[in-house]
């Protein structure tokens, strides 16, 4: 699934080739998002602007009107310059869009989103009302996010569900938006906790260490590409320093393997209501039972874990 870092990084890259640019042509297979480009076209408006919130990606154009994408599990935004062939089918395109050239240029850019499972159409009005894209918590990769706001929103919603698990409610993108599977199985282990520990139990120099590692490694993930050129994938995610392909990540996707810190074999349990797999060290990321609960660690299940699959356009 697309994290944070993701959809920023292809907001930027559609930023870059979009904003400030006419729409020439646009088309959807979607029926909801055709009716409302036949009632208030698209062709003809400018990109204002484009932004991440989360793991939402927001195209804002002129005369009041958003498009709004969630990418899910499937979902992709690619970049063309206008008339390059489309590497996935045209059957899985949901929406495209071209620009017109820039002043100087004679090339215009073409972006498509290919098996996006929410496509919205919204004005400022009724993203206000929206059911979930206002209601996210602070977004960690916003100007705006400080980890003292982070550590207060996690302690916040630790007083107010006590019994949570903490690997749940990092994925809770209404605590704080970005995080996704790889990170809610890095993050806890950085600051050397069980994932399936209950909030009453996660001490304040553990939320602040959660917090900030999060910030760091997801601002850290989104350096390929800030500059002027637009770049549509930046390679694996990564929360180790090592360049190589195959460390790249402590826990995440290394089930039966060894430790990179202690040696201990790294475990994987099913985890929250979407059964989700968690990763973790047993002999780093230590049980600390909440009251009532078994002073016995969680066992790992034994399903064969896999690495995330490496997408060919990163946005």
């Amino acid at each position: 699934m697309p994290e944070g870092d993701t959809i920023y990084r292809a907001a930027r890259a559609l930023g870059k080739a979009l904003t400030g640019k006419v729409v020439t042509r646009f088309e959807t297979n979607l029926a909801p998002i055709a009716r409302v480009d036949d009632d208030s076209p698209l062709v003809g408006r400018v990109v204002e602007k484009v932004e991440s919130r989360g793991k939402w990606c927001l195209l804002w154009f002129s005369g009041d009107l958003i498009l709004v994408t969630h990418m899910l599990m499937s979902g992709s935004w690619h970049i063309y310059r206008t008339g390059e062939t489309w590497w996935m089918s045209k059957s899985r395109m949901r929406v495209a869009i071209r620009v017109g050239a820039a002043e100087g240029s004679v090339e215009g850019w073409e972006a498509v989103a290919f098996n996006v499972p929410i496509v919205e159409f919204h004005t400022a009005r009724s993203l206000e009302r929206s059911s979930q894209v206002p209601k996210l918590g602070p977004d960690l990769l916003s100007d705006a996010f400080t980890v003292e706001g982070g550590i207060a929103r996690l302690e916040a919603y630790g007083a107010e569900h006590p019994e949570a698990e903490i690997g749940v409610v990092l994925l809770n993108q209404r605590v704080l938006a970005g995080l996704g599977n790889v990170y809610k199985s890095e993050v806890p282990f950085a600051a050397g906790v069980n994932p399936f520990r209950a909030m009453r139990t996660i001490t304040a120099r553990e939320r602040e260490i959660m917090v900030d590692r999060s910030q760091q490694w997801l601002k850290a993930n989104v350096l390929d590409g800030s500059g002027d050129g637009i770049v549509t994938y930046s390679g694996n995610r990564r929360t180790t320093h090592s360049m190589r392909r195959e460390d790249r990540l402590w826990v995440y996707g290394r089930q039966g393997q060894e430790c990179r810190r202690c040696g201990a074999a790294v475990m994987m349990r099913k985890q929250g209501e979407q059964a989700r797999s968690t990763y973790w060290c047993p002999g780093c990321q230590p049980w600390v039972p909440s009251e009532g609960q078994s002073a016995a660690a969680p066992v790992g299940g034994q399903v064969k874990a896999s690495g995330p699959r490496r997408r060919k356009v990163g946005c």
